[in-house]
């Protein structure tokens, strides 16, 4: 039997090199040392990549980087992946085709399970976004915004409600999951209510998912966590940014503010959320940005 100073789940790796350093170890432990330093590094590497893989996957939208892609995307996407991004929400494919940026994804074991693409003018204009998403291999193709004529009046809202419900219903036939994604304009009073609810109220639950943008919703005033619960099941995916305390709310990285991510992800994945991305709007340096909040999100 080992005495008790040299069992494997007493010594650390440290502890096993310093014996085996000082010559303590004689022949009859030498074996036992050795195999407490083997199961040393390969409990810390394990306890590593389980810290890197808490969150499980890190996204981010490319809008963040879209300064750094319109002058090298190539060399873009392999520093986005070199700093832990494992999955992308494009916006715009900058002259690609989808067969040239597949290969450029599979190259640094990179998804890219989403797409922001702008409401068509007309509902004609949708079967040429679902072919275009499914040769990108993306599942979700998501409303990113809309402008005056969609906003701002009931009237305006319920427009866009039935525009939604119907390229969702397109979206459902091309086997696409469909959603919208909020900035704070929709929380912005309309009567009795705002044009989130009138949004929510009036389009299908089952077709047209809700992509939360985190810094908006805090920005509006709102509590993201009351937002995923009034609507689980329907809240697919957010984009996670940081703000700074009240009144300023001012955009920050992932970490830098006061949103409580490490809850508000923990229990929106039990509401529903299956994909995070991180973005900030008009970072100083848009890689730095990334580093940081990926950084942040291995915490998470």
């Amino acid at each position: 039997m080992e005495p008790a100073s040299f069992r494997h789940d007493a010594l650390s790796r440290r502890e096993v090199l310093q014996l085996l350093a000082a010559g303590m170890a004689g022949s009859a432990v030498l074996p036992a040392l050795a195999a407490a330093a083997s199961s040393a590094d390969s409990t810390a590497d394990s306890r590593h990549v389980a810290a890197r893989r808490r969150i499980g996957r890190i996204g981010l939208q490319l809008h963040t980087v879209r300064s750094a892609l319109s002058k090298d995307i190539e060399g873009t996407i392999a520093a986005v992946a070199a700093a832990g991004i494992t999955e992308l929400e494009f916006a715009g494919y900058y002259g690609k085709p989808p067969a040239w940026w597949s290969a450029l994804l599979k190259r640094h074991t990179l998804t890219a399970p989403a797409t922001h693409e702008a409401l068509p003018v007309t509902d004609d204009g949708w079967p040429a976004i679902f072919d275009r998403a499914h040769g990108m291999g993306h599942e979700i193709v998501i409303v990113p915004s809309v402008g005056n004529n969609y906003r701002g009046t009931r009237d305006n809202w319920m427009k866009l409600s039935e525009r939604l419900n119907t390229g969702a219903q397109k979206a459902k036939a091309a086997g696409l999951q469909f959603a919208y994604h909020n900035h704070d304009f929709e929380f912005a009073p309309v009567g009795d209510t705002t044009g989130y609810e009138i949004l929510t109220a009036n389009t299908d639950a089952s077709l047209v998912k809700l992509e939360l943008d985190l810094y908006w919703a805090v920005k509006a005033g709102r509590d993201p966590l009351e937002i995923m619960t009034a609507h689980k099941g329907r809240v697919i995916c957010c984009h996670v940014k940081d703000a700074s305390a009240a009144p300023e709310r001012k955009m920050l990285d992932v970490g830098a503010g006061t949103i409580d991510f490490k809850m508000l992800l923990d229990k929106g994945r039990k509401l529903g959320l299956t994909h995070w991305f991180i973005e900030h709007d008009q970072p100083t340096d848009a890689l730095a940005s990334v580093k940081a909040s990926v950084a942040a999100m291995l915490r998470y």
